[in-house]
């Protein structure tokens, strides 16, 4: 397939970009990292604790620098950040070219800060600081949860002249506070006479894991009702959520941008929040496994795929400006939920509380698979 036919690259013609949601030291080593630049137009790379489990525990690619780290007293925690911030360094290197060529657009590594310390302000500063100055790479991202404690950490963060993605967004209410959240700390910079125009920001609006949630809801409610119609109308809301949502969160973007608070900024050279679809990988096997992707093409986006994703866009996706299609549908499928006793609130709030676990638990289990290793290497 040409770059030309492949749908990937058709994606960058409607002003989205595709990042991916992997990151090992095998991609980066065998050369497959690039080649995924070359071939499937590749614009940046996102990580979290869960993939650096799945990298790390069990590889023994990493093991020579867990032995230099062992020989230099290291903790197992400052072993971790020695590999992580290794690979993110080398990923940034690699992406250089696309960050430098897209204007500071695209071509970024994002790295998130420890997960337990989602629910602690200062803390996140503290660290999102650190990373940013070990890792010291223009074209790194530091995530950081769109928790109420988090928002805070994000202004001072950008205030400090540090790029951000801001993860684990479900609620458009949470989306709209994390756009502000960027804004205030980019007037703080413009307050004190500092250069806004090399600060890049997404706000990562996950997808999936809330068509799971409500699916299951919505099929507990159709097995306790005999009413037919509402069988058949509830039925009609399964796999249309999350799509929804986003669409409706895009036209909160569009509003904000255009509001003289942000023009304001964009007027002095500010670069704009793009959404970025996350938790793209289809759950249900009855779905289409590119829904994520085709549904939500539009300009000002970006969206972060697995590699099984990619690999199947690549083959079917079908590309066309859809972000902005069906929108009073997608208002009506939000209003329709109360009929079947499903809180948006509640369920928005339940999945950050789990969004946040599902990466602490990956991140316990890392140090623990790694100290493990320590014991067994040092023993050696």
């Amino acid at each position: 397939m040409t770059t030309q036919k492949n749908p990937l690259f058709q994606l960058q013609e409607h002003g989205q970009s595709v990042w991916m949601d992997n990151l090992s030291r095998d991609v980066i080593q065998s050369g497959e990292l690039k080649n995924l630049i070359e071939t499937r137009g590749l614009r940046g790379i996102t990580s979290n604790p869960a993939i650096f489990e799945k990298a790390i525990s069990g590889n023994q690619i990493y093991d020579a620098d867990i032995e230099q780290g062992i020989r230099a007293g290291k903790s197992v925690r400052e072993i971790f950040e020695s590999l992580a911030f290794e690979d993110i360094k080398n990923a940034c290197d690699i992406f250089k070219p696309i960050y430098e060529e897209s204007g500071g657009l695209d071509g970024y590594i994002s790295i998130e800060v420890p997960p337990d310390i989602a629910h602690d302000t200062a803390k996140t500063i503290e660290e999102a600081k650190r990373y940013h100055q070990t890792i010291d790479r223009p074209n790194l991202m530091i995530k950081i949860p769109g928790t109420p404690e988090g928002l805070p950490a994000v202004t001072e963060v950008i205030a400090a002249g540090i790029s951000v993605n801001i993860t684990l967004l479900f609620s458009v209410d949470a989306y709209v506070d994390t756009f502000w959240a960027y804004t205030a700390g980019l007037e703080k910079r413009v307050e004190n006479g500092e250069d806004i125009s090399k600060i890049a920001s997404v706000a990562s609006f996950f997808l999936s894991r809330i068509d799971s949630n409500i699916d299951d809801r919505l099929e507990a409610k159709i097995a306790k009702t005999d009413d037919d119609k509402l069988k058949e109308k509830l039925k009609g809301l399964e796999g249309k959520v999350a799509i929804a949502n986003a669409k409706i969160a895009y036209q909160k973007f569009k509003e904000m941008v255009a509001s003289d608070r942000w023009q304001a900024l964009a007027a002095k050279g500010a670069n704009v929040q793009r959404l970025l679809w996350a938790s793209t990988s289809t759950k249900n096997p009855n779905y289409s496994d590119v829904m994520y992707v085709d549904e939500l093409i539009g300009p000002d986006t970006v969206n972060t795929l697995p590699p099984q994703t990619i690999e199947a866009c690549a083959d079917h996706c079908h590309i066309d400006d859809r972000v902005e299609t069906d929108i009073d549908a997608a208002k009506q499928i939000i209003a329709t939920l109360p009929e079947a006793d499903i809180d948006l609130d509640e369920v928005m709030a339940e999945l950050l509380d789990e969004g946040i676990d599902k990466f602490i638990k990956p991140y316990q289990s890392l140090m623990q698979s790694l100290e493990e290793k320590v014991n067994q290497l040092a023993a050696v």
